[in-house]
């Protein structure tokens, strides 16, 4: 008798954060013997942002000696292969999935397959169209936006032409963030928004459409890039034209590139979000889900502006380099 009271003590005390309660919410899948298995599954693999959300979801893995099962597509554009991922994370049986969304829409039927497995989904970055993830861990994507047409008005005057480069039709972070820009900037009479294009958050594909802004638009002023390859491909496009500094850029995002280009005055602003944050507490949510625990519906893991001016500040440089 007493080698079973045992086991069931130890089971109860599988996961993060000791004891858990004696009552689970009806929605909740108890916590398996061992060791839980987390899917974490980002839009891409290829941007630094990602591997930053990386470190964040493999740190709270470690300290609730969870498995995270890190596996995406090679980009963003590539929503049926995100959807396969998904349905095959499903699948196999894992514990909770942590999903950033390449598409708003087209991932709302496997989440919802998950959920109705009993299968806790915590969306980051990115949600979906649907009320099945139980908490959406993420920047206030559309504040984030405004305060980049504060920024850019400010560096401009408060007058003259401007463009804004969203990346993914469809991303739910992207059109967050082209809304945001686009309520921002309407707040300056003289600030006249006069072209919207998408990287497509491809580094070439950037630099392609910073070149038609600047050729169809030649007294242009200014540009928001509301993503990291966006970015990267402005900042090329305006270095090749001679048009570094002149031509104001805010963006998104702060990867060793575009920190670079912030230092070199190509870049004069940088939206900072918190990458570490969304995968620490993204996974940190989905095993509270697990173990019946509740969690909030939305975390918002916060936004900074970053400039040469705040840059060298201790604070700054703790969430430039996270890890």
């Amino acid at each position: 008798m007493k080698r079973w009271v045992i086991v069931l003590i130890a089971m109860a005390l599988v996961g993060c954060g000791g004891p858990q309660p004696a009552q689970q919410e009806a929605s909740a899948k108890p916590a398996a013997a061992g060791r839980l298995k987390i899917a974490v599954v980002p839009k891409a693999l290829s941007n630094q942002f990602w591997m930053t959300v990386k470190a964040g979801a493999d740190a709270a893995g470690q300290e609730c000696d969870a498995q995270i099962l890190w596996q995406g597509s090679a980009k963003e554009t590539e929503i049926d292969r995100q959807i396969n991922i998904v349905q095959d994370m499903v699948n196999s049986g894992v514990d909770a999935l942590v999903l950033a969304a390449c598409d708003e829409n087209a991932l709302v039927q496997c989440v919802e397959q998950a959920v109705r497995k009993g299968i806790p989904v915590i969306t980051i970055d990115s949600g979906i169209q649907s009320e099945a993830p139980l908490s959406f861990v993420a920047t206030d994507n559309i504040a984030g936006a405004k305060a980049a047409a504060q920024s850019l008005a400010a560096l401009i005057g408060e007058e003259g032409e401007v463009g804004l480069m969203p990346f993914v039709p469809g991303a739910a972070t992207s059109e967050m963030r082209e809304s945001g820009f686009k309520e921002g900037i309407q707040a300056y009479s003289r600030i006249q928004l006069v072209a919207t294009l998408y990287s497509m958050s491809d580094v070439a594909t950037g630099m392609n459409v910073m070149q038609d802004m600047m050729t169809s638009h030649p007294n242009l002023k200014g540009v928001f890039a509301a993503n990291e390859a966006g970015a990267i491909g402005a900042a090329q496009a305006l270095k090749a034209a001679n048009k570094a500094g002149t031509v104001k850029l805010v963006a998104f995002d702060a990867s060793a590139e575009q920190i670079a280009s912030l230092q070199a005055g190509v870049i004069q602003a940088l939206v900072v979000q918190n990458p570490y944050n969304m995968g620490y507490l993204g996974v940190k949510a989905a095993i509270d889900a697990i173990n019946g625990k509740a969690v909030e519906k939305r975390i918002d893991t916060g936004v900074t502006v970053v400039t040469m001016e705040n840059f060298n500040e201790p604070e700054i440089q703790k969430l430039l380099n996270p890890v």
